[in-house]
């Protein structure tokens, strides 16, 4: 949808409204000070009443040069032209009705107000979500809240560079974290070395580093290194060759990484689904508004169609695979054959996890593409 027109009207009725408001203050500040001298001129104690009654005089014609009504009429009238000329420009760009461009499918109210609940949950605008489940009568709904609960509470610790409960989370997920290939925990250490280092000195962020990087020396040891070097500089990091350390984009990409695998972990992808279908929508919208009037000049019914004569033009990240082929077998997946998800987060075919298991659901074998073991029996069927 073409939004420049819109941002271009909008930004002169902004404009139009600043000059406006910078006028009228203008105006209203000149005619004060004109009152403010005359009164100074008639209390100076010396101003007879004739001399009042010319001063009072020259302040009169004094506001009627300054024609305070005229100058505000005429600004605006300028600003009313703009905002005349806005809503029709909306009107053009926006079809009000709709209605025309979906389709009538079986509507799954259930399913539909667990999406809304989860998705304000995600969001953590929890009051609302609490308030939308008592309003649909669907207690369930709010299943989703308890761990987006716990993700917002973590966050906000975060931000107050309070690493203990997001340490806490990581060591009691470390199993998982580790299958799925993330190192996220020795970060948050990485983190809190830092600020030891800055606030307590060598010996104790020495201390700290001989308790928790240990485990991490034989996959992260130049980072660990890296680290180490920084002990020199204890107190006055700021100053050293290792500055960049203390920048807050470490924590906010942390953050963001946080967010990513916590997702993960409890099976719920990163963005709302809400939001991305919304999101998809409006920008299929205008194709299909345009498709509705075209076929209806043809007295045509577009619904009817399995397929559209026209393709949706959709951003990358709006783009999916509406089929699944095994990056082993590659073969194309079937009810049969359904994409399995493993629990280091790969997906293979069914039948290639049967091959690669021997057909033994409790043999581990390594997945093809990372250093996971992997049960067949913990392998999840996918939606087909």
């Amino acid at each position: 949808m073409e939004l420049s027109n819109i941002k271009d009207a909008f930004d002169r009725v902004t404009k139009k409204q600043i000059s406006l408001s910078s006028k009228f203050q203008e105006i209203i500040e000149h005619i004060g000070q004109e009152i403010e001298q005359t009164l100074s001129r008639i209390q100076s104690g010396h101003a007879s009443a004739t001399d009042c009654k010319l001063i009072l005089g020259e302040v009169k014609a004094k506001l009627k040069e300054i024609a305070p009504l005229s100058q505000m009429e005429g600004t605006q009238k300028e600003l009313n032209i703009a905002l005349s000329k806005y809503p029709k420009i909306l009107e053009k760009s926006f079809n009000p009705d709709i209605s025309k461009a979906y389709r009538n499918v079986d509507f799954d109210i259930h399913t539909a107000n667990q999406i809304i609940a989860s998705h304000f949950y995600r969001e953590g605008q929890f009051d609302i979500g609490d308030f939308f489940v008592h309003e649909s009568g669907k207690p369930e709904a709010a299943a989703d809240k308890s761990p987006f609960l716990e993700m917002y509470q973590i966050l906000e610790a975060m931000e107050s560079h309070n690493l203990e409960p997001a340490l806490n989370w990581a060591s009691t997920n470390k199993e998982q974290l580790i299958r799925s290939g993330s190192d996220i925990e020795l970060k948050f250490h990485h983190l809190r070395f830092v600020e030891i280092l800055q606030n307590n000195g060598s010996d104790e962020a020495l201390k700290y580093a001989r308790t928790f990087f240990a485990p991490y020396a034989s996959s992260h040891m130049a980072e660990i290194q890296k680290l180490m070097a920084c002990l020199v500089w204890a107190g006055s990091l700021d100053s050293s060759p290792y500055s960049e350390l203390l920048s807050p984009v470490h924590w906010d990409k942390l953050a963001e990484e946080f967010t990513r695998q916590f997702c993960n972990l409890i099976e719920q992808s990163y963005e709302s689904p809400l939001s991305v279908t919304i999101a998809a929508g409006v920008q299929g919208l205008p194709t299909l508004l345009k498709l509705v009037n075209v076929m209806t000049g043809k007295m045509h019914e577009w619904q009817s169609m399995k397929q559209l004569p026209v393709p949706v033009d959709l951003d990358r990240e709006f783009q999916f695979h509406s089929m699944f082929v095994c990056p082993v077998s590659r073969d194309i997946a079937s009810e049969e054959n359904s994409p399995m998800l493993m629990s280091c987060g790969h997906v293979l075919c069914k039948q290639s996890i049967t091959k690669l298991s021997k057909n033994n659901s409790t043999r581990p074998f390594k997945c093809p593409y990372c250093p996971s073991l992997v049960e067949a029996g913990q392998c999840r069927q996918l939606c087909f």
